[in-house]
């Protein structure tokens, strides 16, 4: 069913509908007619207020789950609400200081990545999940120790902060100079680059006969640039935190929802396919429920902004995941706030 406009419905229609849809975003019970008449400045009967919740009802905005019950929002119902009367404010300074806190510092990106999707799940009470960027890290720092006759420690920095220690086979007449020799042509030389930009540069000079090493050392040069693994293919694609939060008291009458909801998180590339498609959005995106083919079991939303790199290129996203029931107006802002601190942390 096609939502009607917001424009459509008249004032008392919309005030009573924006009414049951707060309540039970912070009850997680139907609401009934006697309760929204006791809001101030509403000033009608529980009967008037009940024809109007039944009008709702018939254009698929509101439903009543057992007859003597209250009403609730549909999935239509949430997303008329999320798109044109929902009313966002700033997150909390309490809470900007909890997301700058956990995200900002001086680790790999990953660590700073896995500190938002924490900061996410723990503010809002969802799981919380963030798009590793799909890029290569870039060498800073190269070395070699030696820790046996045949064998060396291969250690290498990325400019992200992140460090990679791997085993090479040595021959014993290397000597230690030539380790040096190596460890510092590649920080001297190859720094700032990628791995596939490293071996194309200590190729070319090779050919050129501008590399400083003898074969030796250029044969160890290889070898450590062979083990870096940390390219884009090798690289998480999603990082999920907290999804032991899905499980809280209100779960407990629908617990075969949740549990579809965590086998579904448990499948990363589905999940991943769904909220990489908020990369094309400028600012938070919200996935309610079956809207996506992926949810149609679980019923649940996806609340997720994209963060970008120097010059504007998006670089992945982060947001939580969730029971239909959040409280939009408070997440909402706060993802898209994490998304800002991560883009600043890129640049």
């Amino acid at each position: 069913m096609t939502n009607p406009p917001i424009t459509e419905l008249n004032d008392r229609t919309r005030t009573i509908f924006r009414m049951v849809v707060e309540s039970y975003l912070e009850s997680g019970v139907p609401v009934g007619s006697r309760t929204i008449s006791k809001f101030e400045g509403l000033n009608l009967s529980p009967a008037s207020i009940r024809n109007v919740m039944q009008d709702l009802e018939e254009l698929g905005l509101l439903a009543a789950p057992h007859t003597s019950a209250g009403r609730m929002p549909t999935e239509q119902g949430l997303r008329l609400f999320v798109d044109g009367m929902m009313q966002v404010a700033e997150p909390s300074e309490e809470e900007q200081r909890a997301i700058q806190s956990q995200i900002e510092g001086d680790g790999p990106i990953e660590e700073a990545l896995e500190a938002a999707t924490a900061a996410l799940s723990g503010l809002s009470a969802c799981a919380g999940l963030v798009m590793v960027p799909n890029r290569e890290a870039r060498l800073k720092q190269f070395s070699f120790a030696r820790i046996s006759e045949r064998q060396a420690l291969a250690i290498l920095v990325g400019e992200d902060g992140s460090v990679e220690n791997r085993l090479v086979d040595v021959a014993p007449s290397v000597s230690e100079s030539a380790l040096t020799e190596a460890a510092n042509y590649v920080t001297g030389r190859l720094s700032g680059l990628t791995l596939g930009e490293a071996v194309a540069r200590l190729d070319a000079e090779i050919r050129a006969e501008k590399a400083a090493l003898d074969k030796a050392s250029a044969e160890l040069v290889r070898k450590g640039l062979a083990v870096w693994s940390l390219d884009a293919n090798d690289r998480p694609v999603m990082i999920v935190k907290g999804q032991s939060n899905l499980l809280d008291e209100a779960a407990a009458d629908d617990l075969d929802r949740v549990r579809q909801l965590l086998d579904e998180l448990e499948n990363k590339e589905e999940i991943a396919r769904l909220v990489d498609g908020a990369r094309e959005a400028q600012s938070t995106r919200i996935f309610i429920g079956s809207e996506n083919k992926l949810f149609s079991l679980s019923g649940s939303s996806v609340i997720a902004a994209p963060y970008h790199e120097e010059g504007g290129k998006v670089v992945g996203v982060v947001g939580v995941i969730g029971p239909t029931r959040l409280n939009y107006a408070r997440i909402v802002p706060m993802v898209d706030f994490t998304a800002q601190t991560l883009s600043r942390l890129m640049k």
